[in-house]
């Protein structure tokens, strides 16, 4: 079984790298963006494959040595070590076969919006807008901000992979704890959401400038000079969907249009990608961050000094380590959850 495995990754792995040279696929440029993010997603596979065929060689070494030379307690332990490489590569590979997300590698866009809770949801949106701003620092990725205005938080993180990291904060966060407003120490519960969005290139999502609706006004509240004297704040409607896209950061109606297309060229990718998992949702179900944001996934306890991601039942103590961007501990287990549970669906 495995051996067959290992032979379908080495012949994949072959085809890919020979089509990442075809003037062919490198003159169309979709087809050689897919076409690299599949070799770069086999890439790890094809790796530890190609130790297990040098445990496989060094065991049949072993075993053959021993049966002409005698019991030699080297060649013993060579066995013994390559054999117990091999178990573990078996495991290994398979997780590695698990069917990767098609964003895993792309840049993200993520919105932060408070939820219930009035003032103090609007508080802790900031809050995890801090956070993930210093996770995202911590793993190396590049940050820009698209609007931070008014408790609404929409920033994008660059790097490869970072959809791979950032997708498992997407959802409904909940806080509890003693608003500095609150004079008796109650104890209040808020939340806010979060959105994480795989960056879409123009050759991901195809827009219609038809389908657009464009209208600018003027820009209010903090950003300058400009503020309230040009029209340089934007609103785009996509006609087709009603989904509605407003920018007014920048004093460029140029850069505020640009940074509007491109959240909204996420938010339709998300769209479309929502509508192809509804399609196979029975084989779905057990994936970990499904999208189901009404779900509390995670919750903040100030006073008993805790966070618990409840997807995967970890609790951590820290809350201030956690705030300041130590989530590493959250992404590994969520990230390990989900691929043991696609490999349960891909063997079903």
């Amino acid at each position: 079984m495995i051996e067959r495995l290992v032979e379908q990754i080495e012949s994949r792995f072959a085809e890919l790298s020979r089509q990442m040279s075809d003037p062919e696929v490198i003159g169309d440029q979709r087809r050689y963006a897919e076409v690299g993010r599949a070799y770069r997603a086999l890439e790890a596979a094809h790796q530890l494959a190609q130790e297990w065929r040098r445990a496989t060689d060094d065991a049949a070494g072993a075993r053959e040595l021993l049966a002409e030379d005698g019991d030699e307690p080297e060649l013993r332990e060579m066995l013994r070590t390559s054999e117990e490489r091999l178990g573990e590569l078996e495991e290994e590979i398979r997780l590695a076969m698990v069917e990767p997300d098609p964003n895993d590698d792309k840049d993200v866009i993520v919105e932060i919006r408070p939820g219930t809770g009035g003032e103090e949801a609007g508080l802790f949106a900031a809050d995890l807008y801090r956070m993930l701003s210093r996770y995202a620092d911590r793993r190396g990725f590049k940050q820009e901000p698209l609007e931070l205005s008014d408790g609404h938080y929409t920033f994008a993180v660059k790097g490869q992979g970072a959809y791979s990291i950032f997708k498992y904060e997407g959802g409904t966060h909940r806080v509890q704890r003693v608003p500095e407003t609150e004079s008796q120490g109650r104890i209040h519960t808020s939340t806010a959401t979060i959105a994480v969005l795989p960056e879409a290139e123009e050759v991901d999502v195809q827009i219609d400038p038809n389908d657009l609706q464009v209208d600018v006004y003027r820009s209010s509240g903090p950003g300058g000079q400009s503020v309230n004297t040009t029209d340089s704040a934007v609103r785009i409607t996509h006609k087709p969907t009603g989904l509605v896209v407003s920018m007014q950061d920048e004093k460029s109606q140029l850069q505020n249009r640009d940074k509007a297309m491109r959240v909204l060229r996420a938010r339709l990718l998300e769209r479309e990608l929502a509508a192809q998992q509804a399609e196979v949702a029975a084989q779905r179900l057990a994936q970990v961050g499904s999208g189901e944001r009404a779900e509390k996934i995670r919750t903040y306890n100030f006073p008993q000094d805790r966070v618990t991601d409840h997807r995967v039942g970890l609790t951590k103590g820290n809350l201030p380590g956690v705030l300041a961007g130590e989530l590493d501990g959250f992404t590994a287990a969520l990230e390990a959850e989900d691929k043991r549970r696609k490999l349960e669906v891909s063997a079903v």
